[in-house]
């Protein structure tokens, strides 16, 4: 079977990957001229099956409206004329109760596990590096209401199977020491040993030229101009190269498949939309910043997430990354803005502050130059990415994963390739157009 695939990510490329692995030919389409340089460029580098919980939870509400005005909100809503920001705000309020939170995590957990044990398949195949570090994920707290809540999220994890658990201050520091400079502001935390962190990025780069080496066609630098419905199929695609020919003008064509997979991110809501699919999937804005490190000793080794900001630390090689904040305000993507600096400015800050004299936190403003970076988060009100096939024949998705791209990227990517086999993924998921037994709290999801 051919199947063009929409989007070279962590998510296109591993959906490639994995029909490669099942005997198919693949053709993958992306406007960039490499694979990972949209949202799975400078993410968190987190791989984080643990801690997965959902944006949308009882609390959630009352505090984006306490966030309303602060530029440097964990979530930050930008409201705007577009109705699909306020169709999937009302979804997301409706996921906000602890019924709808408990059966989301189920599912967002189930995705997880499968995910990481096909990420470590991959790696086992490929033995390629990407500055991946195997010590588990630690939470830090800095306050004791914050803390105790945590407990409560731990015991909801643990049903689910996630080995995460309560640590006193003193272990946190044994597990991390790092944080010890830090140490007066941190009232205890939760740690995960099964999680990990690595380059996003680069994993996908590589596994792009592995896909290569095995026949896929990569068509980097090409937009997608349209998806050809016909009836109730969609088996074509136009493209047009963004560079010239060595002919003269860049000409669009036609590229015809057996499949097609839209594996576009948050464009992937408007590009279904051409073609009658309305699935509700909405862009968040989030921020990165990787600067370099200064003091080797001193730097931490544990991937961690401050909860006082909720921003995710990652060390890569002779790199921090420091990642976090939701911004839902379209597809805006500028970094100019007084916003965005606000926001920017406030990741130099927040690490100078947990780890002083560890990084060049300066800001340019300052003479230094961190590595600032924003990219647009595939939200789903659910937090559960929709995989699987659409109602039109030959049209599938494999979109929406959130922040959670790199957690569930290998699996995501497998689990479609075996669903286009003819095959069911061994995983308690609703995969859209396909029908399982549930349990009375788990609902379908159709496009």
């Amino acid at each position: 079977m051919k199947t063009i695939i929409l989007g070279a990510g962590i998510i296109g490329i591993s959906t490639a990957w994995h029909l490669l692995e099942r005997g198919h030919e693949v053709v993958v389409v992306d406007r960039q001229p490499d694979a990972a340089l949209e949202t799975s460029f400078a993410n968190g580098a987190q791989i984080s099956v643990s801690y997965c919980e959902p944006w949308a939870n009882r609390e959630a509400p009352l505090k984006a409206i306490k966030w309303l005005f602060d530029k440097e909100a964990p979530l930050l809503l930008r409201p705007q004329m577009d109705p699909s920001q306020w169709s999937w705000l009302l979804k997301f309020l409706g996921q906000c109760n602890d019924s709808a939170f408990e059966r989301n995590v189920q599912q967002i957990v189930a995705l997880g596990a499968y995910s990481h044990a096909a990420l470590k398949d991959v790696i086992r195949s490929t033995g390629f590096e990407f500055d991946r570090l195997e010590r588990g994920i630690a939470h830090f707290y800095t306050d004791q209401k914050s803390l105790d809540a945590a407990g409560e999220a731990v015991n909801v994890m643990r049903r689910y199977g996630v080995q995460r658990r309560v640590v006193s201050k003193e272990e946190l520091f044994q597990i991390e020491p790092a944080f010890r400079a830090y140490a007066d502001h941190i009232t205890g935390g939760t740690y995960t040993s099964t999680d990990e962190s690595g380059d996003a990025r680069v994993f996908t780069q590589h596994l792009a030229r592995l896909c290569a080496e095995r026949g896929a066609q990569l068509l980097f630098g090409h937009d997608v101009e349209r998806l050809h419905r016909t009836g109730d199929a969609v088996n074509a695609v136009t493209v047009r190269p963004r560079a010239a020919s060595a002919h003269g003008e860049a000409r669009s064509f036609e590229l015809k498949g057996d499949a097609i997979v839209v594996a576009c991110g948050s464009y992937s809501a408007p590009m279904l939309r051409t073609v009658g699919i309305q699935v509700p999937i909405y862009p968040g804005k989030g921020y990165s910043a990787t600067f370099p490190i200064l003091k080797p000793d001193e730097a931490p080794y544990v991937s961690s997430i401050d909860d006082g900001k909720k921003v995710a630390i990652s060390r890569l090689g002779n790199q921090l990354r420091v990642a976090g904040t939701i911004e839902l305000g379209g597809f805006d993507l500028d970094l100019d803005s007084s916003v965005a600096r606000a926001r920017c400015h406030m990741l130099s800050r927040r690490i100078e502050t947990i780890l002083p004299g560890v990084c060049d936190t300066r800001t340019p403003e300052e003479g230094g130059n961190p590595q600032y970076w924003c990219g647009l988060r595939p939200a789903t009100p659910t937090n559960i990415p929709l995989i699987g096939r659409t109602r039109l024949k030959e049209l599938w998705i494999n979109s929406g994963h959130g922040t959670l791209g790199w957690t569930h990227g290998a699996g995501s990517g497998k689990a479609l390739a075996e669903l286009m086999s003819g095959a069911r993924p061994a995983m308690a998921f609703d995969f859209m157009g396909e029908e399982r037994s549930r349990s009375p709290r788990q609902q379908p999801r159709t496009a």
